[in-house]
């Protein structure tokens, strides 16, 4: 996908969209949320500001933790500069539109569902063979 065709989306799909060489900021689903980009690295970064690190505590720290390994899917958590982020990250040249507007979903997915499932809002994936027992007491995989 093109940076031009990445515009288009975003622009078609969110409200008071305004660029800027180095970003775009956006309102999509109700969340502010930015698009950056580094073309001499093909890469794209959906974000969307949710908190500040020292308002978390230690349960929210591990929620967003496992959040990343099960129900956040192809966006995550993250934290720079103090504050959590809700991101996307993806090469733009191996972005699609469906995958972008799945970007778009999951990354105002994580912002609301903050606090409460975690969720990109897509599915979960647990993992493990299909019918595999998750209370197994065979141990952890990795020793």
């Amino acid at each position: 996908m093109t940076l031009e065709e990445l515009a288009e989306l975003i622009a078609a799909a969110a409200e008071q969209f305004q660029r800027s060489p180095s970003h775009w900021q956006f309102v999509h689903e109700g969340i502010p949320m930015a698009c950056l980009f580094d073309l001499a690295h093909d890469r794209m970064r959906m974000i969307a500001a949710i908190t500040e690190v020292e308002d978390l505590d230690d349960e929210q720290k591990d929620a967003l933790l496992e959040a990343n390994f099960h129900t956040a899917l192809d966006a995550r958590y993250g934290t720079s500069n103090g504050l959590v982020f809700a991101a996307f990250i993806h090469p733009l040249a191996g972005l699609d539109a469906a995958l972008a507007r799945s970007a778009l979903d999951q990354v105002a997915s994580l912002v609301h569902s903050f606090g409460t499932d975690y969720s990109s809002g897509v599915l979960e994936f647990v993992g493990g063979p299909e019918g595999e027992d998750e209370g197994d007491d065979e141990g952890p995989l990795l020793n």
